[in-house]
């Protein structure tokens, strides 16, 4: 082709390009800190596990929605997502999303990998970045009593709400995963699929995406009695990611440090100072925690002097590290715990305004607490049954499907909270 053809065909191709293939640039670490062409990078961010699975054209799937609830996200300063990358079915099994992109090791949901292609390009658009979590050591997505349940040909033993349940008896099932050579290998080969994918609506290798800010090992993984396989599954994972996508961040998932560390099996510093392991991250649950009672609003305050406690703390940590910091994971329900999504959000408004100010308050002394997000964000959908639970076919929220639903989604009704959010991120 002659060079003025070329020109021509060049410019036409630029100009026919959708808006996914414009300039963005990477998010890294420098000096502890996020940094984006050459800026601190701090995010607010939501919850949006649910993004994978209404991208999909098949089953589940709703990509009008899907766009909507980014436009209404970027439209609250949200910049930041933290979604599942990796589900595991059957999609028979109980308290769970349906459909999984894994419905048996080696076997994957194509329509709802697509799914996850077109959320990273929904997003890149509007130019927020994504949290890709690969796992979970909780049973609402499959998880790692699914790969134990698939090694071992056994039953789980599915916890609350199942009737009996018990969540000693299932965490042990699940931390059992660690120890498994056949279950660590099915996850091993899932990874490799995802990290190792090309978009195939934009062609861009994952691995080559800027949209991805890191990869993440899993939803809150406990090492329980297992520490040893457990530092040891986190330290292999994370060089395979590593071999396969040299370029973005990786991150653990933990909780950091919860009010029972030893009983988690998790060690704040230890586990995010397992080599390639970028930053560290927390989660904190005053009211899972037995701290926070929504029918005693006087326990509000002892939730707020928590939450800065533990913000404190880990930040302090990880300036030790010379890590940044993300509180990935807080909420609270509604007033008087109600699941009824046209009740009020005083004490939660008063909640995520609290915990964002501390979070600018701590990022100032330490420096390395850089990004902070919400769950979960629920958007548009309503629960079919307020404070029942997620059945195949309902509206996904942004609580899981083993949750009542209700209990902590923010919704694009709540003007109130959504108004906290906005101010947040503008801080």
């Amino acid at each position: 082709m002659r060079s003025g053809s070329w020109f021509l065909f060049s410019l036409l191709l630029m100009r026919a390009l959708p808006a996914f293939a414009s300039s963005h640039t990477w998010v890294g670490i420098k000096d502890g800190l996020f940094e984006r062409n050459g800026m601190p990078y701090v995010f607010v961010g939501a919850n949006f596990w649910q993004g994978m699975n209404l991208g999909s054209k098949g089953t589940g799937g709703d990509r009008p929605r899907l766009i909507r609830e980014l436009d209404r996200l970027q439209a609250s300063g949200v910049k930041n997502l933290r979604i599942i990358a990796l589900s595991e079915g059957p999609d028979t099994a109980p308290y769970r999303v349906t459909p999984a992109n894994q419905t048996s090791p080696g076997q994957f949901d194509e329509p709802l990998l697509e799914g996850l292609d077109f959320l990273l390009v929904e997003m890149a658009k509007r130019d927020l970045t994504a949290v890709m979590c690969l796992g979970n050591f909780w049973p609402w997505s499959g998880g790692f009593a699914q790969y134990v349940s698939w090694a071992e040909h056994s039953a789980i033993p599915y916890p609350p709400p199942h009737p009996g349940g018990s969540w000693s008896t299932f965490q042990e099932y699940s931390s059992r995963f660690y120890t498994l050579p056949k279950a660590r290998a099915f996850h091993a080969e899932a990874v490799k699929r995802v990290v190792g994918r090309i978009n195939s609506i934009s062609r861009i290798p994952y691995a080559k995406d800027p949209t991805i800010l890191s990869w993440q090992l899993a939803n809150e993984p406990r090492g329980g009695k297992y520490r040893k396989a457990f530092l040891d599954w986190m330290g292999s994972t994370v060089r395979l990611i590593k071999k396969l996508d040299p370029n973005h961040l990786v991150t653990t998932g933990s909780e950091g440090d919860t009010l029972n560390p030893t009983d988690a099996g998790n060690h704040f510093v230890e586990d995010h100072s397992v080599p390639g392991v970028d930053y560290a991250t927390l989660h904190v649950w005053v009211e899972n925690w037995g701290v926070y009672d929504p029918r005693q609003p006087a326990t509000l305050t002892q939730s707020m002097n928590l939450m800065s406690q533990m913000i404190r703390s880990h930040a302090e940590r990880a300036a030790l590290m010379k890590k940044p910091l993300v509180l990935e994971e807080f909420g609270l329900a509604r007033d008087q715990r109600s699941m009824d999504p046209r009740s009020s959000t005083v004490n939660r408004d008063r909640y995520f305004a609290h915990t964002f100010s501390e979070v600018a308050r701590i990022r100032k002394l330490t420096g390395f607490l850089t990004g902070v997000a919400f769950w979960a964000w629920s958007g548009e959908s309503r629960p079919t049954v307020p404070g029942g639970l997620w059945k195949s076919g309902q509206p996904l929220l942004g609580d899981p499907p083993h949750e009542e639903q209700g209990w902590y989604g923010v919704y694009d009704s709540d003007q109130s909270t959504l108004s906290v959010i906005r101010k947040a991120s503008q801080i």
